[in-house]
C-alpha cells in the first residue's frame, strides 16, 4: 500500500513538473496564423492581370522593334545611335553616353522624352496602356507598321517599416510583387506584430492613400495592396506602443515567473516525497 502511495506522488509530481515546462514554453512562443478561413483543395480565384502603374521618377526601359529591323533603329537610341549611309540604309552604332543612361526618366510632370515622336504623356498609365500609347503614335505617324514594343521598369521599389525583422527599402526585378512576398524579404513580421492591420501607403496621383490589409484572411487576395506599386511603403503595426525596453522587461519577468513556479514545485515534490 504504501509503495502504491509513493508511486502516485512521484506521478503526480512529474505530472506537475510537464505542466509547468509546457506552460512556460507557451508563454515564450508565439504563431502568426495567416489565411485562417482558407480550406484545402478549394480553388480561390487569382488575378492573373494585374499590371504596375507608371509613376513619376520611375525609370523605363523602352524596346521597339519590327519585323524590318531598320525602322526600328531610331526609336532605340537608348541602346545607340545610329547613321543613314548614302544609298539611305540605316545603321546602329554604339556611344558609350547613351549605352550608359538607365531608361527613359518619367519627369514630374509625368511625360518621357521619346525619340522621335516627342513627349508622351505616361504617368497614371498601365504597362500594357503605355505600350498602346506609342505603338499607335508609331503608326498614326506612318513611321512603320505592326511595331513591337515592350517596357520594363528599371526602378521598381517600395519600402518596408515597422514591426518586421529588416527595416528598408527593397527593388524588384520586374513589376510584380506580392504583400507577403515583400514582407517575407524584410524579414516577416516580429512577434509583436498585428498581421490584422498591415498598411500599405500609396500614392495615387498628387495624394497618397492609406490601404489595409488583414493577412488573417482570404480576402487580403482581393485587397488593392495585395499586389504592391511602384514606391509603396508599408508599415507593419505593433500590437501596442511600448519601447524594446519594456518589451524584454515583460518577457525576462515572465521567464523569472516560470523559474520560480518551477522551483516551488520541485521544493514542493521533494517535501511531499519526505514525508
Amino acid at each position: 500500500m504504501e509503495y502504491c502511495s509513493i508511486i502516485m506522488r512521484k506521478s503526480l509530481i512529474f505530472t506537475i513538473l510537464m505542466l509547468t515546462l509546457t506552460i512556460s514554453s507557451c508563454v515564450s512562443s508565439k504563431k502568426f496564423l495567416y489565411l485562417q478561413d482558407m480550406e484545402p483543395g478549394v480553388a480561390y480565384p487569382v488575378d492573373v492581370r494585374h499590371e504596375a502603374v507608371i509613376m513619376r521618377d520611375d525609370r523605363l526601359k523602352i524596346t521597339v522593334s519590327n519585323k524590318n529591323p531598320e525602322l526600328a533603329i531610331p526609336f532605340n537610341i537608348h541602346e545607340g545611335s545610329f547613321r543613314v549611309s548614302a544609298d539611305g540604309s540605316i545603321s546602329s552604332y554604339a556611344n558609350s553616353s547613351s549605352v550608359a543612361e538607365e531608361g527613359y526618366r518619367v519627369d514630374v510632370d509625368g511625360n518621357i522624352d521619346f525619340p522621335i515622336l516627342g513627349k508622351l504623356h505616361v504617368d497614371g498609365l498601365s504597362v500594357n496602356e503605355a505600350i498602346d500609347l506609342i505603338s499607335t503614335r508609331i503608326e498614326e505617324g506612318n513611321y512603320m507598321k505592326d511595331p513591337l514594343v515592350s517596357i520594363e521598369f528599371l526602378n521598381f521599389k517600395y519600402t518596408v517599416i515597422g514591426a518586421v525583422g529588416g527595416v528598408g527599402t527593397y527593388s524588384v526585378n520586374g513589376d510584380r510583387i506580392t504583400l507577403f512576398e515583400a514582407l517575407a524579404r524584410a524579414g516577416g513580421p516580429t512577434q509583436k506584430a498585428r498581421i490584422d492591420k498591415v498598411t500599405v501607403i500609396r500614392e495615387i496621383g498628387d495624394s497618397r492613400e492609406m490601404l489595409i490589409a488583414d493577412l488573417r484572411t482570404k480576402d487580403v487576395f482581393n485587397s488593392p495592396c495585395y499586389y504592391l506599386q511602384q514606391n509603396d511603403i508599408v508599415y507593419v503595426e505593433p500590437k501596442y506602443q511600448k519601447k524594446d525596453a519594456e518589451d524584454r522587461g515583460w518577457q525576462i519577468g515572465t521567464t523569472m515567473l516560470s523559474v520560480v513556479t518551477t522551483i516551488c514545485s520541485v521544493i514542493w515534490a521533494t517535501t511531499a516525497l519526505s514525508n
